[in-house]
């Protein structure tokens, strides 16, 4: 679109000199019609044509303004002294109507190859522009800033540009920033420091508290606790744990040989009442019974029957103590007419084993437990065994009594050591006193 400068230009285009006469043309060639400039003037396309393909597009050659100073000539057309009329404004949305015209491409030309910078000094308004030194970097556009000193030039930033920390203080603009200085933490720096210091203080907090309560729990439960949760042992622990299925004795055998045991029957619970031939009910009868509990075995060759009963009593510590040394100074665990019954389940090897056929016993009073452990031993085939022996004297070296040459003062003896300890692990006494281990 064309602008109104482009039109002022027009206006002071100077006019075509006048051109000298014409010569004639030679013989044989026509003479030309009107002006030739003035034909070719007419004959300008109102839109450019592309250039050929691998053509170069040819600039227009640009004109030399004339001098400074110097009046335009007279217009052919126009009287002299008379004004010059200005060229009216093209009408809105009619710009290629003024492109026909010679004036228009003329003016084009002379706009594109004129020098719009000021001339410098000692040069014409015309002159071509000074070429510039390759040192002095690119000229700048027309418009721009013009280039300012190396010293008034902002330094060089990095790249990529990197983001700077936030640390919370705005600095001010323009103040030095002095090296080396320390930076003030920001919120979330504190923040983040405050919650580490309580994270840390929890844990040891814990830690602390964790090792007190190990400490607490390996500390070994006094005797007095320990002797009543004793009392309470058989409802509280299940039988597997006090009358276990195999129970293994290492070394406890005749000569020390290994002993296996294996649990062939369990009487329910109940009271005292038939578990005991009445002279040994009497002589228990002062520690009284809660609840009694019994189970048979059989060692692994089925040739030996093991009754073990544990009796819960009333008494005290102090009444356990004295009737241990009650049994322990008038032999009571050793005479005959004190012999525990067996418990003989029907369906078992065991089915056959009465009062005839027990053949060694023991009897342990505990006195860190309110519990009296018992076992008697005979044979599974129910032969009679007429002269019944203590399993603390069939145990020792050299007897050739029947009860200690086929083991079953071992069988008694190891058993109720057993069972002892199985108790005495279930209300937490670290009392072990046993040769036997499952």
């Amino acid at each position: 679109m064309s602008t109104d400068a482009e039109f002022a230009d027009a206006r002071h285009i100077p006019p075509i000199p006048p051109q000298p006469p014409r010569q004639p043309a030679p013989a044989g060639m026509p003479e030309p019609e009107g002006d030739p400039r003035t034909t070719v003037l007419r004959r300008v396309p109102a839109e450019p044509s592309a250039p050929a393909p691998g053509a170069h597009p040819v600039p227009p050659r640009p004109t030399v303004p004339p001098p400074a100073g110097a009046q335009p000539p007279p217009h052919p057309d126009r009287a002299p002294g008379t004004p010059a009329t200005p060229t009216p404004p093209p009408p809105a949305g009619r710009p290629h109507a003024f492109r026909d015209t010679a004036a228009f491409h003329l003016a084009n030309s002379q706009k594109l190859w004129s020098d719009t910078r000021e001339p410098a000094a000692g040069r014409g308004p015309g002159a071509p522009p000074a070429p510039r030194h390759p040192a002095a970097g690119p000229s700048a556009a027309p418009g721009s800033e013009p280039p300012r000193p190396a010293a008034e030039r902002p330094p060089h930033l990095p790249w990529p540009p990197t983001a700077a920390p936030n640390t919370g203080v705005v600095p001010t603009p323009g103040a030095p920033r002095r090296p080396g200085s320390a930076r003030r933490p920001g919120p979330r720096l504190l923040g983040a420091a405050a919650c580490l210091v309580l994270g840390i203080g929890l844990i040891g907090c814990a830690a602390a508290g964790s090792w007190l309560t190990d400490e607490a729990d390996a500390a070994p439960p006094t005797a007095e606790a320990v002797f009543a949760k004793g009392r309470d042992v058989w409802h509280n622990t299940p039988v597997d744990r006090l009358f276990p299925r195999t129970v293994n004795g290492l070394g406890v055998g005749p000569g020390g040989a290994d002993r296996t045991w294996t649990r062939i029957a369990v009487a329910p619970d109940g009271g005292c009442g038939h578990a005991y031939a009445p002279k040994l009910a009497a002589a228990l009868a002062r520690a009284g019974c809660t609840r009694l509990l019994r189970a048979t075995y059989a060692d692994a060759t089925r040739s030996s029957v093991i009754t073990v009963g544990a009796q819960i009593t009333k008494a005290d510590q102090p009444g356990m103590m004295a009737l241990n040394t009650r049994f322990s100074t008038r032999s009571l665990g050793t005479r005959t007419d004190l012999l525990p019954l067996p418990y003989a389940a029907k369906g078992t090897p065991a089915e056959g084993f009465g009062p005839a056929q027990r053949a060694s016993w023991t009897v342990r009073i505990l006195t860190d437990i309110p519990v009296v452990v018992y076992a008697v031993s005979g044979f599974a085939d129910g032969r009679t065994v007429t002269d019944p022996q203590p399993a603390e004297a069939a145990v020792r070296p050299g007897v050739t009594t029947a009860p200690a040459e086929s083991g079953l003062g071992h069988d008694a003896k190891g058993l109720a050591d057993r069972i002892g300890t199985d108790f005495r692990k279930a209300a937490g006494s670290p009392t072990q006193t046993t040769e036997a281990s499952s």
